[in-house]
Formats: C-alpha cells, sequence, structure tokens
C-alpha cells in the first residue's frame, strides 16, 4: 500500500507550483513549491497566503450521544461550545499522556465536526463511541483552505457578508462565489486568518478565484511548510514532531504530559471524567521537560534536532527552527530541561556546522497577547 490513500482534489495545481506533494497523514501535500519560502512567510506576515490544509482530518459526530462522546475523548468542557463556536481541544490515553490535538467544531445541537492531525484522534473517538447512540463519519470530500493574513479579512469581506463579525474560534455557514461553505476563523499562523471548508467539487474554483482577484492584494498560494517559519514564532506545536514519539526517552515509551507541552490551559477548569484525566491530575508537577524558546546569536537557524548543550551538560534539543527576515532573529522551539527552561538561561545550540550561542526565551515570540488573530472589526 502507498503511503498515500487520501488525495486532495488541488493536487495538479500544486505540481504545477513545483510540488512533488509528499505524504502528510495519508495525503499528498505541498511541502515544496518552485520558489522561496520566506516571500511565502512574508506575505501571511504582512498581507495574506492562501493554503490547501486538506490532510487536516475531518469527523462528523452526530446523534443523542455525540456531546458525550466529545465530552469523554477530548479535554474541554462540550457544554461551552454552543452551535457556532469552536474550541481547541487534546486527547489523552489512559497513561495521561498527550495522543492528539484538534478543533472541536459544534455545528448543532447534536452535531459536531472534528477536525485532527496525524495522531490517534479518530482512534480515541471510536474508542468514546462504543455502545453509544452516535454516527460517526470520516469526510475527506471536505477540502479545507487556509486564508491567513492580515488582509484576509479585507478580501471576505467583498463576497462574504457579516465576515468581519466573525469572532476568533467562530464559524459560519455561508455561501462563497456562489458555492456552499463552512468559514471558521481559526488557522495554525498566529496571524488573523480563516479556514474556508468546501466540497471537493468546488474547491478548485474556490481556490482559482482567491488567487486570481487577491493577486493585486498580494494574496499568493502557500506550501504547507511554510507553516513551520509561523508556528515557531508563534508557539503552534506539530504532532509529533515536538513530541517524544521522534524524539524519545531512554527507558519510556512515547507521551508527553499537556504540563509539559505547555497545553494544560486545554483542559476546562474543573473537568474530570475525559480519558486520562486522573493521570493527567496526577503528573502535575512531575515534568521531566519543558517546551520552550530558543534565541539564537547571528542569522544561522539551528539544524532540527540540534542538541541544546548548557555548561558542556545536553539540556534539550530543538525541534523546530527559522531564521525570521522580517524581525531579523534566528530562534526556534525546543524540548528544555525543566530548570533550563527559564527566560534569558544561556545555552549552545550544536548544529552540524558548529555551535551557537543561545538564550532560554518565553514562546510566543511573536504577539504574545494574540491581539492579531482575536483583533475585531
Amino acid at each position: 500500500m502507498t503511503a498515500s490513500w487520501r488525495f486532495s482534489t488541488l493536487a495538479d495545481r500544486h505540481r504545477a507550483l513545483g510540488s512533488k506533494l509528499e505524504d502528510w497523514s495519508g495525503m499528498g501535500t505541498a511541502w515544496t513549491y518552485d520558489k522561496d519560502a520566506d516571500e511565502e512567510y512574508i506575505a501571511i506576515r504582512t498581507k495574506a497566503g492562501l493554503m490547501d490544509v486538506s490532510g487536516l482530518k475531518k469527523v462528523h459526530i452526530t446523534g443523542p450521544h455525540a456531546s458525550h462522546l466529545i465530552d469523554l475523548a477530548t479535554t474541554r468542557d462540550v457544554e461551552k461550545i454552543y452551535p457556532g463556536k469552536s474550541a481547541y481541544a487534546c486527547m489523552l490515553n489512559e497513561a495521561g499522556k498527550f495522543t492528539d490535538d484538534c478543533i472541536l467544531y459544534r455545528t448543532g445541537p447534536n452535531a459536531w465536526m472534528v477536525v485532527h492531525g496525524s495522531g490517534t484522534g479518530h482512534e480515541e473517538l471510536q474508542r468514546a463511541s462504543v455502545g453509544r447512540d452516535v454516527s460517526l463519519r470520516f469526510d475527506d470530500n471536505l477540502h479545507d483552505l487556509s486564508l491567513q493574513g492580515p488582509t484576509a479579512v479585507d478580501y471576505l469581506a467583498k463576497h462574504v457578508p457579516g465576515i468581519r463579525d466573525l469572532n476568533y474560534f467562530h464559524h459560519m455557514q455561508t455561501q462563497l462565489f456562489g458555492l456552499p461553505v463552512m468559514i471558521s476563523r481559526t488557522g495554525y499562523t498566529g496571524e488573523r486568518g480563516y479556514e474556508i471548508f468546501c466540497r471537493g467539487q468546488d474547491v478548485g474554483t474556490i481556490w482559482d478565484r482567491i488567487l486570481d482577484e487577491g493577486k493585486s492584494a498580494g494574496i499568493i498560494p502557500c506550501r504547507f511548510t511554510t507553516l513551520d517559519m509561523l508556528r515557531v514564532e508563534s508557539y503552534l506545536l506539530f504532532y509529533p514532531y515536538d513530541n517524544s514519539q521522534k524524539y524519545p526517552f531512554d527507558n519510556e515509551g512515547p507521551g508527553d504530559t499537556l504540563w509539559e507541552l505547555g497545553l494544560d490551559f486545554t483542559v476546562s477548569p474543573g473537568k474530570t471524567g475525559f480519558r486520562g484525566a486522573e493521570e493527567h491530575y496526577r503528573l502535575k508537577g512531575k515534568e521531566r521537560f519543558k517546551i520552550y524558546g530558543v534565541l539564537l546569536d547571528g542569522q544561522e537557524p539551528a539544524d532540527e534536532g540540534a542538541p541544546v548543550y548548557r555548561d558542556g551538560r545536553q539540556v534539550g534539543v530543538v525541534t523546530c527552527a527559522m531564521y525570521s527576515p522580517l524581525v531579523e532573529k534566528s530562534m526556534g522551539i525546543a524540548r528544555l530541561d525543566v530548570d533550563c527552561a527559564v527566560e534569558d538561561t544561556k545555552l549552545e545550540i550544536r548544529n552540524k556546522s558548529g555551535a551557537i550561542k543561545a538564550t532560554a526565551q518565553p514562546l510566543p515570540f511573536d504577539d504574545p497577547k494574540k491581539t492579531k488573530r482575536t483583533a475585531k472589526g
């Protein structure tokens, strides 16, 4: 069986831009284009970019027990999520360790859509559905275009009435170019942005028209891996690339706690009863590492997986790094020993090309108060 068993209708458009459609989560995805990634990063930070993120897995959950299923499988209080609202959530195993993250979209009283990445989200949902009056349907016809950047709202406002009133982590059922879509004010860039969920038969029309009409405003197509530059600045983790699945501990199986990843905020205050809850709470204060930022001297970015040293002893590893041509700084996300995850701790990043001095810095580097992504009007 080939690695890719899911297919985006936009595959030929990505090939025309130079992509070889490398696999991600079972779908051929545009990891590369025939142009400089810096151009796409700058477009999203200053204007807007359009990405095909259809490789995200979409699961529709309907029925009288739909909310109960999500309550069991995820960390969020579902009763606080009303139709038209969404929430970022995590899923854990019985050991209280992270297995996937997702966005929960409530589309009706007994109807939800869960969008997750390459972890075991679907399996967690199936496990929670056993013996309950609920239907799960995996939907690959539903494509997902991400229009991200400060001018995204200006473009959409020409076509979608009320889009300026759509708050962060809310969604609306509407039309775009006369085609049925769900538009969500979410994304993975740290900018004000929107995800456009549409049918496979419509996605080509929507992609082409946004890029054609938006060209004069600086909207350009962006590869999937441009997200790596954006997520480093904005503290957005990517399973399994920041996790112990890729950077295992000696004599331990894979699995990280939400306390270690800095994702404990995804547990609604006081919530119990979700899978792994007891272990999650028990493991507070027992962190083996912390996800933290590293700021490097000079312009050279850290190698992916570069070891981090302090006083001659390895204290961590860089999981993702970038050099920003906008702020002219080299920075990265790292897994650091707890005592090193302290602002201004002096570190050394050992690239293959040589050692680079660095300091530990809190995340996110960009827009720590999230004013851009939550802006109104």
